[in-house]
């Protein structure tokens, strides 16, 4: 950065934010299509949900005849080539090929550096906080250009800053960060660990009071809706629940690929204590004894971490198979192979590994953890979260049951097709504009 106060962005494309741009075809409703803003403090598919609902939501609202533009803090997102993409340059201090560098004197120049480098410092994760600074110096003089702004759970205070330019603002909050927080300072053990749980989470009370002051706020539950109002003192009133969608070109069933018998396979996190691996890794152990069984997990364990630790003192060696990084095109041909998936989280505020493993025609055991009944309904077995044994009875059961994986697989595709598709998604967000934009007093004619 060249100025304390300047925010360079780098457009993905030429295309620019002040000139009015007519799509090919208007949204299906007959009303003229928007101009969007979608923010995302960080939006690479890798990194977590948040790149992929980035990539998603844009992809299908473009579909529907709308304009969305994206701005993001690194690591960027992997958007389609025709939705304009916005890079708001930072320290990026949590870039693995350079970890917690130390900054140039010209770049501490900025105080908003200096501020996300004193929090990383510290501890702390102030990348939601500095985007929200970033996005509002960028955004000052083209915000009006926008129709709406709809923020993907930076929840910053520079956000309230870009309220008052006059645009609509709308937020995404997926589900109560709170529950992860809580979580992770339960399963810390010593005070000082928790401590350092409880530094990384200090973002929380900013979220909290600026989603407060936000008059739209979509959720992707019932259950989230229910939590975050809850944890964030919010009327019920102000949120609009909007369920995620499914790549259902990505994760469909793959006929020609042969299951193996007895493999079961788990998409979840490996190393947060809310997505509840320790309880599978548990139950595996537990049918391990009795029959011949495999359990493969896409991505890799924290080295020497709780995981790896409980694979060696359970002796599931030879018995749970880690992929590494995969793409996302590659998980259906692994779902395809598997007998059954299984969700042992302790709590979804959506449940997406669950989605796309319906999605993929491939029978479910999940916990009852949020809103996981929510996306399952009656397609799968459902058993309490934190249950070992209550997991291994059911996978066991569905193990011995051809029958009963056959129609559970068949419900869960149907249900995907009919509730959880991008397409759907995308629609109701637009509603939820169209709504804010009515509160806003700005008009809708082409």
């Amino acid at each position: 950065m060249s100025s304390p106060l300047v925010v360079r962005a780098v457009p993905e494309q030429s295309l620019s934010i002040g000139e009015r741009h007519s799509p090919d075809a208007g949204p299906a409703t007959g009303e003229r299509p928007l101009r969007i803003c979608l923010l995302t403090y960080r939006g690479k598919p890798t990194c977590g949900g948040q790149g992929i609902y980035v990539k998603k939501l844009s992809r299908a609202l473009r579909d529907l005849g709308h304009e969305p533009h994206v701005i993001s803090g690194p690591p960027y997102p992997d958007v389609d080539p025709d939705i304009p993409l916005h890079r708001l340059p930072s320290l990026d201090l949590y870039n693995p090929e350079a970890l917690f560098r130390t900054p140039t004197l010209r770049e501490l120049c900025s105080p908003i550096n200096v501020v996300e480098w004193v929090g990383v410092s510290t501890q702390g994760f102030p990348e939601p906080l500095t985007f929200g600074f970033r996005a509002f110096l960028y955004l000052r003089r083209l915000a009006r250009s926008f129709d709406v702004v709809h923020d993907n759970q930076s929840l910053s205070y520079g956000i309230l800053g870009i309220q008052r330019l006059g645009v609509p603002v709308v937020a995404t909050i997926h589900h109560p960060v709170t529950v992860d927080r809580d979580a992770e300072i339960q399963s810390a053990g010593v005070w000082w660990k928790r401590l350092k749980v409880r530094r990384w989470y200090s973002f929380v009370p900013m979220q909290a009071r600026v989603s407060r002051r936000l008059s739209r706020i979509i959720t992707v539950s019932e259950t989230s809706k229910k939590d975050i109002s809850s944890a964030f003192r919010i009327p019920p009133e102000r949120f609009r629940v909007v369920p995620n969608g499914i790549d259902t070109e990505v994760f469909r069933p793959l006929p020609d690929i042969q299951r193996e018998p007895n493999r079961l396979i788990v998409t979840n996190s490996a190393d947060m204590p809310l997505k509840g691996m320790r309880f599978l890794l548990e139950a595996v152990a537990a049918l391990a004894a009795r029959r011949p069984v495999r359990l493969t997990v896409i991505g890799t364990p924290k080295k020497d971490g709780e995981i790896e630790k409980l694979v060696r003192d359970l002796n599931l060696g030879e018995i749970v198979t880690f992929t590494g990084r995969i793409e996302e095109r590659e998980i259906p041909v692994y779902y395809a192979r598997s007998t059954l998936a299984v969700v042992p989280s302790l709590y979804e505020g959506f449940g997406l590994p669950a989605a796309e493993a319906m999605a993929c025609g491939i029978p479910v055991v999940s916990t009852t953890g949020g809103a996981l009944p929510e996306v399952v309904g009656d397609a799968g077995e459902l058993v309490p979260p934190g249950d070992s044994a209550a997991l291994a009875g059911a996978i066991a059961s569905l193990l011995d049951n051809p029958a009963r994986r056959l129609a559970l697989g068949k419900a869960g595709y149907d249900r995907i097709q009919k509730f959880y598709t991008w397409r759907r998604a995308a629609e109701k967000v637009a509603e939820v504009y169209r709504e804010a934009l009515r509160d806003n007093g700005r008009l809708l004619q082409a």
